[in-house]
């Protein structure tokens, strides 16, 4: 089972949702980062259970401890471990789904690949092990700071089942998005996707949505013009995410809607710098980053548990009815606004990181 993502900065999570605890190794992080835990608490925030009325309730602080690799508030360039305490689970809600399969939950695919699971929460499976990406991710967000200081990545819920936020990316600002509970970049579109949440809730339901994340002052280069694509690692990232079923970058699915004198992105001089006047290519030509805005939208499913009645099979391959129990989000996209974030920032740390050792440029 793989557990690792990245080259030259890589990390590996680990833990299980109904565990001791959840966290990430950090591998490839340069010596002498300042880093303290404040930081990467100030992620994890973001991303905890219980912050609002229309998440789970759970109730988890997701305190984080640096075991290793810094000293004095400054990584040494050794392994970075990081750990987060799992404090309010309650497995016995899961007791029934020890042998009934949860409909489209990893529960079957899982016994049939390995045999064996971990049946409370979810296990591997459960979106409580992105504890360890958002971690991670505000490391990789401070390497960004250090060497490009005017970066910047903001994501956003654009779209709940069939609400869409009418902010366009190059409008979206990180406090706007921050200042309302979905994590929406327009006051108005915050309260009838809430009210959506609320009401799907209400009927044991759950909502699907959009996330939009756009990437600002992005370095030029990033990328190989093969297999690591920028865009093709940014689709590994985001797809690896749990619940998300669909990854675009810039123009995506409505480019087959143009011709190719509508796409092209033409170039001029701003300067002594290289634009395009449109950004069709969504800040990537050829796998590699051209300077401009990269923008990518990232499609989640509605949550699979659900407080109604559905039809599903056991361990004995017998037909059972299960309603869902426990503590569960009726839409995850407001918490996964900052995990969105942080995977973008693993991917740009990476591909920053794996350019200075390519170039003498």
């Amino acid at each position: 089972m793989s557990n690792s993502f990245g080259s030259i900065f890589r990390i590996s999570t680990w833990g299980e949702s109904h565990g001791v605890g959840v966290g990430v190794v950090i591998d490839g992080c340069p010596a002498r980062l300042p880093l303290c835990a404040e930081q990467i608490q100030a992620e994890l925030d973001r991303r905890r259970p219980g912050q609002s009325d229309i998440v789970t309730p759970r109730n988890e602080a997701d305190t984080v401890e640096i075991l290793s690799g810094v000293v004095d508030g400054m990584t040494t360039g050794t392994p970075i471990a990081l750990s987060v305490r799992n404090k309010d689970h309650r497995s016995n809600a899961y007791d029934e789904m020890q042998h009934t399969y949860r409909p489209s939950h990893a529960d079957f695919c899982y016994d049939a690949k390995y045999g064996i699971r971990a049946w409370a929460g979810g296990g591997r499976a459960s979106a409580r092990e992105t504890i360890g990406r958002v971690a991670a991710g505000a490391v990789a967000k401070a390497i960004l700071k250090a060497l490009c200081p005017q970066l910047e990545v903001v994501a956003w819920v654009q779209q709940v089942h069939t609400m869409i936020c009418p902010i366009l990316p190059k409008d979206v600002k990180a406090e706007m998005v921050e200042s309302n509970i979905v994590r929406t970049a327009d006051t108005e579109s915050a309260e009838h996707m809430a009210t959506a949440i609320r009401d799907a809730r209400s009927k044991g339901d759950s909502l699907g949505g959009v996330i939009a994340c756009t990437v600002r002052h992005c370095p030029v280069g990033l990328g190989d013009p093969v297999f690591d694509k920028l865009e093709a690692t940014l689709a590994h990232a985001m797809m690896s995410i749990p619940a998300t079923k669909g990854f675009e970058v810039g123009s995506g699915f409505s480019a087959p809607l143009l011709t190719g004198s509508q796409h092209n992105d033409a170039f001029y001089m701003e300067g002594a710098r290289v634009r395009t006047r449109t950004n069709n290519s969504g800040g990537i030509q050829g796998g590699i980053s051209n300077g401009e805005d990269i923008n990518m939208r990232i499609a989640f499913k509605p949550t699979a548990t659900l407080m109604i009645e559905q039809d599903t099979v056991n361990d004995a391959h017998e037909e059972v009815k299960l309603k869902g129990k426990g503590r569960h989000d009726a839409c995850v996209l407001p918490r996964a606004v900052p995990v969105v974030e942080a995977m973008v920032y693993l991917v740009l740390a990476d591909h920053l990181l794996k350019q200075r050792t390519t170039t003498i440029r």
